[in-house]
């Protein structure tokens, strides 16, 4: 076991990646701390790992800094401590462009970014405080982190803002021994994906044409990228953020 004994948190849990990397994170021996706005879904997942591991539901807003505080306090004040802590929760709205609602700009930012700083800012200030100091937070990105899609614009924006908030994140922690990465998938095969782009075979064509693996990944893919993130095999590695994208990024153009 990798990160035996290791205490994470892990937002946006209850489904997609946050719940990939929740399964295989307590194979690998993690005291784990599932959080999410579900607190209906996340409770039931927990119930249904509790025979894997030591794990235990938080139900949080990562969008609201009290929430986040609050989530931190809780799973101290049950493991002790935080070792490891995953940015995960997410949300996605589409449109043109010209079209795209205020609120539904504000939601994604206050997810996607927002949700990412207060999460690694309450995660950081844990890190700082408890004995031994350090610890690893992951931000989950996307390839939009550098490339558009037009349709659903927050959602890049969102991505690009996390790629440089890892950035400064791992610049500034670093005298605090705790190092911080991204990870940037492509187009993996969760919930999220079956509802925006599996169920309209044109989409899913123009996006798979843009793959070269020709398939999404599978969240435990992912969910590998976060256990070697979360291990001394990663020691020298921070403020960097890690594609899994089937090559989508390195494609200029489809035959």
């Amino acid at each position: 076991m990798r990160l035996k004994h290791k205490v994470a948190v892990v937002t946006g849990a209850s489904n997609g990646i946050g719940l990939a990397i929740s399964e295989r994170y307590l194979a690998e021996g993690v005291k784990l701390v599932m959080t999410d706005i579900d607190a209906e879904k996340g409770t039931a997942e927990a119930e249904r790992l509790g025979s894997e591991g030591d794990v235990i539901f938080i139900h949080s807003d990562v969008g609201d800094k009290s929430s986040v505080d609050l989530l931190f306090a809780k799973a101290v004040d049950h493991f002790g401590r935080v070792d490891i802590t995953v940015a995960n929760a997410g949300i996605l709205r589409t449109g043109a462009f010209i079209d795209i609602s205020e609120e539904d700009f504000d939601a994604v930012i206050r997810v996607n970014l927002k949700g990412v700083f207060l999460t690694g800012q309450a995660a950081a200030r844990q890190m700082s405080a408890q004995d031994p100091q350090g610890g690893t937070i992951i931000n989950m990105s996307s390839t939009n982190q550098v490339l558009a899609i037009p349709q659903i614009a927050s959602y890049v924006v969102s991505k690009g803002g996390v790629g440089q908030l890892t950035k400064v994140m791992a610049i500034s922690l670093v005298e605090q021994n705790i190092r911080v990465n991204g990870i940037g998938p492509g187009s993996v095969a969760t919930e999220m994906f079956e509802k925006n782009i599996a169920t309209d075979e044109s989409v899913l064509a123009a996006v798979m044409s843009r793959t070269p693996m020709k398939r999404p990944a599978d969240p435990s893919e992912i969910a590998s990228i976060a256990v070697f993130l979360a291990s001394h095999d990663s020691s020298y590695i921070t403020g960097q953020t890690i594609f899994a994208d089937g090559g989508r990024l390195p494609l200029a153009y489809t035959c």
